[in-house]
This record gives C-alpha cells, sequence and structure tokens, in this order.
C-alpha cells in the first residue's frame, strides 16, 4: 500500500516505532513467545522494558493478557496474546463468475467466509459496491467493529498494477481497465487496501497458510491461464504480469483469443476453452456455475470426449508449465482453478509432459500438486498479504495511532 488510507497521518507523521515495543509485537505474532518472561529470554531485552512495551500494547487494545489456569507452584503465568479487539481484516476474490469473500482477525484466522454471485462483466462500479456491502455484512452478522478495519485486500483474475491498486488492460471485464480499485475500497472501509492479481495471492496462500514448500508457483486454470509465484521468502514475486495464457501454444492452432491473437494457450486448454469444445454454457440461469458442474459430471461418468478434451488441455498446460519450471526453478507447482479440481486426469497429463520436457536438475526436488486449499487459496493469500502489511512498520504505527 503506497498511498495514505484516508485515516491515519501521512508517513511522515506517524510515530517512529519503539525497536523493544516491535521486538515483543513480533514474538507473540509468530507465537514464539506467550509470556513477559519468554519474550525477555528470546529478544534479550531488560524485563522492565518488556513491561513497558507490553503495557502500552495493552491500553491500545493490540494484545491481551489471560490466565493459564496451569500452574505448578504460585500464582498461573499470565499468556499474552493477539486481543481480539485489536481489528479485522477483510479480503475479496473477484472471479468471473462470482466472488468469495472473507474477515479474519488479525492472527490470520479466518472468521467467517460468504460467496456474492455477480458476473465480473457487470462493471466495477457493480461488483465493488456488492461485495462491499456483503463485507460489511459479514462485519455485523460476526460483532466486529467496522471502524477497526485494519486492511481490505481484493484479488482480481487480471493484470494489476500493486501500487496503483488497479487492473491493467484486463481480457472480458468492461470498464476495469485502471479502474482505481484500491481507492474505492480505501473510501468505503476507510483503511489501507491492496489488489493483486488471483494467481499471485493464491500462491502466498499455498506458501503461508499451507506451508508448501517454497519457491511456489501456481497456474489458475479458469476462464483465461493466470501465473503467481511465492518466493522462498514466501513473498510475492513483483515484475510480471504473470497472464502466461497469452503464450503461444507450441502446437500452434488456429483458435482465436480474446487479445485478438491465435494459438494462445489461453484460447485452447483453459476452462473455458474446454468447455467451448464441448458444447457445455458457461452458466445459465438456474446455474451460474453450469459449466464447471456438467464438465466434472461428465468426466466422473468417463465421457469420452470430455476425458480427450481434458488430457489434450491438460498436454498444452504441461508445455507451458515445464517452460515456467525452467524460469523460476520452484520447488511447489500447484494446478488451481475449476479445471484443477478434475484432479487425475489434468494432475497426471501435466506430470508426464513436465517430467518429460524439463531436465532432471530443474524436477529432482518438484512436487506438482493441485491446491492444497481448493477455492479459498486466494483468500488466505490475501489475509497474509494484509497481516504482513499490519505488522510492518509503518502497519504498527497505525495501530498506535488509531
Amino acid at each position: 500500500m503506497r498511498e495514505d488510507d484516508g485515516r491515519s497521518a501521512d508517513w511522515a507523521l506517524l510515530p517512529a516505532v519503539p525497536v523493544g515495543l516491535r521486538r515483543v509485537l513480533d514474538l507473540v505474532v509468530a507465537g514464539e513467545a506467550t509470556n513477559r518472561a519468554e519474550i525477555a529470554r528470546r529478544s534479550g531485552l531488560a524485563r522492565s522494558t518488556v513491561g513497558q512495551q507490553v503495557d502500552q500494547l495493552l491500553g491500545r487494545d493490540i494484545l491481551q493478557e489471560l490466565e493459564s489456569g496451569e500452574s505448578v507452584r504460585g500464582r498461573p503465568p499470565r499468556l499474552l496474546a493477539l486481543s481480539p479487539r485489536a481489528g479485522t481484516i477483510a479480503v475479496a476474490d473477484v472471479d468471473n463468475l462470482e466472488t468469495r469473500i472473507a474477515i479474519a482477525d488479525l492472527g490470520g484466522r479466518i472468521l467467517a467466509r460468504d460467496t456474492v454471485l455477480v458476473r465480473i462483466d457487470a462493471g466495477p462500479e457493480t461488483v465493488l459496491e456488492l461485495v462491499c456491502d456483503r463485507l460489511f455484512a459479514l462485519l455485523e452478522r460476526f460483532g466486529c467493529d467496522p471502524d477497526r478495519v485494519r486492511q481490505v485486500v481484493m484479488g482480481l483474475p487480471a493484470p494489476v498494477d500493486p501500487w496503483r491498486g488497479s487492473p491493467l488492460r484486463p481480457n472480458g471485464m468492461p470498464g476495469w481497465d485502471g479502474f482505481p480499485v484500491a481507492e474505492r475500497l480505501r473510501t468505503r472501509f476507510r483503511a489501507p487496501a491492496q489488489v493483486d492479481n488471483d494467481a499471485n495471492l493464491m500462491a502466498l496462500g499455498e506458501a503461508v497458510h499451507a506451508r508448501a514448500e517454497t519457491p511456489v508457483l501456481c497456474l489458475k486454470i479458469a476462464t483465461g491461464i493466470g501465473a503467481g509465484l511465492a518466493t522462498a521468502e514466501g513473498r510475492i514475486y513483483r515484475g510480471a504480469a504473470g497472464d502466461v495464457g497469452h503464450i503461444r501454444s507450441l502446437g500452434g492452432g488456429t483458435a482465436l483469443c480474446t487479445c485478438g491473437n491465435v494459438g494462445c494457450v489461453r484460447a485452447i486448454a483453459s476452462h473455458r476453452a474446454v468447455l467451448r469444445n464441448l458444447g457445455i454454457p458457461e452458466s445459465t440461469e438456474e446455474d451460474p456455475l453450469h459449466g464447471v458442474h456438467e464438465l466434472a459430471e461428465r468426466v466422473a461418468n468417463n465421457d469420452p470426449p470430455a476425458v480427450r478434451a481434458l488430457r489434450q488441455a491438460a498436454t498444452e498446460i504441461g508445455e507451458l508449465a515445464a517452460m515456467l519450471v525452467y524460469m523460476f526453478n520452484p520447488r511447489t507447482l500447484v494446478l488451481g482453478g475449476p479445471l484443477s479440481e478434475l484432479r487425475d486426469d489434468l494432475l497426471s497429463g501435466v506430470r508426464a509432459v513436465v517430467y518429460q520436457r524439463a531436465l532432471p536438475l530443474a524436477t529432482r526436488k518438484l512436487t506438482i500438486t493441485t491446491t492444497q486449499l481448493g477455492a479459498a487459496s486466494a483468500l488466505h493469500g490475501a489475509v497474509a498479504l494484509a497481516t504482513g502489511d499490519v505488522f510492518s512498520e509503518r502497519g504498527i504505527a497505525r495501530l498506535l495511532v488509531d
């Protein structure tokens, strides 16, 4: 988050965060220390300094101190933890046919989830209004103060400028190009807001929450095909759009892509492309996710055209994945999106091509799997991105003045 959140003072006017306070909070948030004595021992700080910083954090309702109920002799030790009054995180994962939303505490624990059935081609004004209204309803339902939302994160199925908080020339998303999504979220919630590509958030969710070995390369196979990378340090890799579905298929082809070119992997092997080739409508009035359900049923029933189409898509995706494995040398390759839910046929096809195409040096320690978190991976990644900002030096300074 690069801009003022509309609620806090300018970064230059925020108070300096004492080193001792930052160390105390880091240890409690990481679960490495649960009481004052442990903090003093692990941090090397004097007990008096620890006491002063803990008291300040207790007074700001950032930490709480509770009796453990366990004692060998004397009074029970008092345990430190993040206070439920410290605040809440609101996150959303926008997709083409629906949006998943969640609220979480500052420890990263998801408190509640919901789904908003709104098509992305309804435009940013409509989508953002419905999503924000539903997030506020979730906060109210679970007794969370909307004035203590500390961070809002939204994932979009498009290339994103994370510093401006805007999508960049997205395909199939009329009205979204350059739209100030982060600014709108900041205004509605009066809190810092971040916007990122959904595949980036999926990769971060698998790395942080599912504890996949890093670097984690995530391929989301949905309407398009996107890629996200979580580095060995557990951060999102920046510097590329990640819209890898517009790489030309090695097998060629004449299918017209939404970008105007022909033969893109997206036009041949995305979930939407498989549905189109099989003549399955993506959605109906009765079932917005008709295509997902119909394809899954056909594959489960071993329908020959459906199984053949899925295996052909897996081969194309495998060729693309092998190229990305060479470039980024990940330890874990995760397949996500609705096509990945057809686990066996897709996964075996991609593995076969990657292990055939890539040299053993690149694949000897590589794990290829489908997402361990399912459709919630981007939500968990959004929560991880948010907590990282909340407990950064700037984020802690905001907590101290709010």
